[in-house]
């Protein structure tokens, strides 16, 4: 619950903010005394929806490393991070894309990958996660985090983040003016506190049914990104070796900018709907079923 209402809370936050800066700028005149300007709207709405998504990918990089305390170790002479780095290099160029920053943190069994661009991404194993698998099964999660990568899944679920932001901006003040005009019959030539009080609970109503589709887009990502593992390993058997070993691990509490791109979450039954990884099972199962060797 608490990941879930941070992740509504900081939605919130972003849309107030740009909101406010919208205003500040004059871009905010989308209701006048003639009615609703659908085409202004939309425009405001793009600007809200997109901005915050747009700007969290972007400094991507830089938050996961500061908020997870990750160490890049692209350049360590240490025998381990030479060859977590070997890994990722050689996922890399199977993979098409650039070589990425490679980084350990101090954490429970996770692992992540970030960043705006293919070519310039980052990817970061725990120290908990070396300590708890195989070399084998530490590959197969660096071959999913590389998929990740390859897959464009970060600018992915940007562009859903943005389009269902847009959408909840958009709803929420065409709702918010019909509700003060039309149902409280506000007569004045500016918006009413109809229109603010129904927009700001339609934003929250509206984010929440916006979490849950991402959510859900999230969740499909991670089954391509195992199968992406299987395909760069040349089998899938270290994959699911290493799926069947972290349902077992608790991954502990990844920060909101990086837990999406996280290896590993464990979901609980009331809030599947939120979670942004599948059931371990299941992506074990999707695995086993799926062709190859």
């Amino acid at each position: 619950m608490k990941r879930i209402l941070l992740f509504v809370g900081t939605n919130l936050a972003v849309m107030l903010v740009l909101g406010l800066a919208a205003n500040l700028l004059g871009l905010n005149r989308f209701l006048s005394a003639n009615g609703l300007n659908m085409g202004q709207l939309l425009g405001f709405a793009l600007l809200m929806g997109f901005g915050g998504a747009i700007i969290s990918l972007l400094i991507s990089k830089p938050m996961a490393k500061m908020s997870t305390g990750a160490q890049v170790i692209n350049d360590s002479n240490d025998p381990t991070h030479r060859w977590i780095v070997g890994t990722v290099e050689g996922f890399a160029k199977k993979a098409g894309i650039g070589m990425p920053e490679v980084a350990i943190f101090e954490g429970a069994p996770n692992a992540f990958a970030t960043g705006a661009f293919k070519n310039s991404a980052l990817v970061a194993v725990s120290t908990g996660l070396l300590q708890s698998m195989s070399r084998e099964e530490v590959e197969a999660v660096i071959g999913h985090e590389v998929a990740h990568v390859a897959n464009g899944d970060m600018v992915t679920m940007t562009l859903i983040q943005g389009v269902m932001n847009t959408f909840v901006v958009f709803i929420s003040r065409v709702v918010g003016y019909f509700v003060d005009k039309v149902i409280l019959r506000n007569d004045r030539d500016g918006p009413g506190i109809g229109y603010y009080v129904t927009t700001v609970v339609m934003d929250i109503v509206l984010g929440v049914l916006a979490a849950i589709i991402v959510a859900w887009f999230s969740r499909q990502r991670e089954y391509r990104a195992d199968a992406g593992a299987a395909s760069l390993m040349g089998r899938k058997q270290p994959m699911i070796n290493a799926l069947a070993r972290l349902g077992g691990l608790d991954p502990g509490e990844l920060p909101k900018t990086v837990a999406a791109m996280g290896i590993s979450s464990k979901p609980s039954s009331v809030m599947a709907l939120f979670s942004s990884h599948p059931p371990m099972e299941d992506r074990i199962r999707a695995l086993q079923q799926s062709q190859g060797s």
